[in-house]
């Protein structure tokens, strides 16, 4: 049977980008395009039921071993598309027995990966590493989710000795912008709880993320002639730039790990007349989650006030909340996938998600969604890379959690 990495080498063939100022569902056709690809896959290995709906969701399922039918369906989910920010893979490679030293991606070019650079190298010593050509994104965020879902999936259709209950498989787009989950119909997957795959070097689990909301600041300036602009011109450049000065500036990305929320500027364009400031605003907790959007609004009450009323506009829209509240009554589904890795001899890595999931959506839409671990590192750029040992123990993961949800509803 085929192994997840190789799995992985076919599907980033696949430019699956998607695109967040696209009105679409998906946001980019091409994501469709992989999601064929994968229902073939699927019903070729035996999920009869694989489907591809309109909007790009990829649904099937797989029975339960005779004698486990009462044993809980559990769902698995991972996402198509990528980021945009960073061209599609083109020619990855494998580094084998990476043994810690610098990697040159791209002789021609001088992009190296050094471990100087990204620490997170450490863990992978040892292993058979896929990397990018130095140029291009690798797309293992998350296409080595997926990979790992349908090779455990395969080794269930083929193996009838495995013990489980139903399985129900979910691949997503445009997770990357935050619209996974907008389409994504709860009752056709049919889980009673599911987990994601996505992101995070072996032993990861996560079950919880951010809250999350974007704000737009638009900045209303009044355009005169330079040469008699004295005290008449109010250059909307320059109050964006007063206003962005007003913000917690310690509390940027690049000041802040852990629990520690942020203020992010990610996108401005701007003239005399007008300027706008794209925010993220992000915290685990949800009291100061709250008070930065009250931030928002109180700098630019200082701001109405100094340069006149309607100089500024925020407009603050919420995009998802921290899943925990949802997990911890059913802490149990964090407490199979740790003790599934002990019992394959990784330690489990238990850290908040710094940033979105789908699987916040879907805990909020009523199936409790968790996260673990693909096996990779250094997504969404040029250095990206993913383990192939890592992938292997993924899969057996994803096997271990099934077996001992079907062996527990036999006592």
């Amino acid at each position: 049977m085929t192994r997840a990495y190789e799995k992985l080498l076919e599907y980033v063939k696949f430019d699956t980008a998607s695109d967040a100022n696209s009105p679409t569902v998906p946001s980019t056709m091409k994501q469709k395009d992989l999601g064929e690809h994968l229902v073939k896959e699927m019903q070729v290995m035996g999920i009869k039921d694989a489907e591809m709906d309109e909007n790009g969701y990829v649904y099937g399922s797989i029975p339960a071993t005779p004698g486990y039918e009462k044993a809980p369906k559990i769902g698995f989910l991972a996402h198509m598309d990528t980021v945009a920010d960073v061209p599609a893979c083109e020619d990855p490679r494998i580094v084998e027995k990476y043994d810690g030293s610098d990697v040159v991606l791209n002789k021609e070019h001088n992009v190296v990966m050094r471990m100087a650079d990204f620490p997170s190298l450490k863990q992978l010593v040892g292993d058979d590493i896929i990397v990018t050509n130095g140029l291009t994104l690798l797309g293992a965020d998350d296409k080595a989710g997926i990979a790992e879902i349908l090779t455990a999936a395969e080794h269930l259709l083929n193996d009838p000795s495995i013990p489980h209950g139903e399985v129900k498989i979910a691949f997503t787009p445009d997770e990357e912008i935050g619209r996974g989950p907008d389409h994504f119909d709860i009752k056709r997957f049919g889980a009673d709880f599911a987990y994601t795959i996505d992101g995070a070097l072996l032993g990861g689990v996560e079950y919880e993320n951010f809250n999350a909301a974007s704000s737009e600041v638009t900045v209303n300036g009044q355009s005169v002639h330079p040469g008699s602009a004295k005290n008449q011109m109010k250059n909307a450049n320059y109050i964006a730039m007063e206003y962005n000065s007003l913000l917690p500036q310690e509390q940027k990305p690049e000041y802040t790990e852990g629990y520690e929320g942020f203020y992010f500027l990610h996108g401005m364009e701007g003239s005399v007349e007008k300027a706008t400031l794209h925010y993220m605003l992000r915290d685990h907790d949800a009291k100061k989650f709250e008070e930065k959007k009250a931030m928002m609004d109180k700098v630019a009450a200082f701001i109405n006030e100094k340069y006149g009323a309607g100089t500024v506009t925020v407009k603050t829209t919420d995009m998802y909340r921290n899943m925990r509240e949802k997990i911890e009554p059913q802490i149990h589904l964090v407490h199979a996938v740790m003790d599934a890795m002990r019992q394959l001899g990784v330690e489990p890595v238990v850290s908040p998600i710094r940033g979105g999931t789908d699987g916040s959506k879907i805990t909020y839409m009523g199936t409790p969604c968790p996260n673990f671990c693909t096996g990779g590192t250094n997504f969404h750029g040029r250095f990206e890379t993913v383990s192939i040992q890592a992938m292997d123990k993924i899969v057996e993961l994803i096997e271990k959690i099934l077996t001992n949800y079907a062996e527990q509803s036999k006592k």
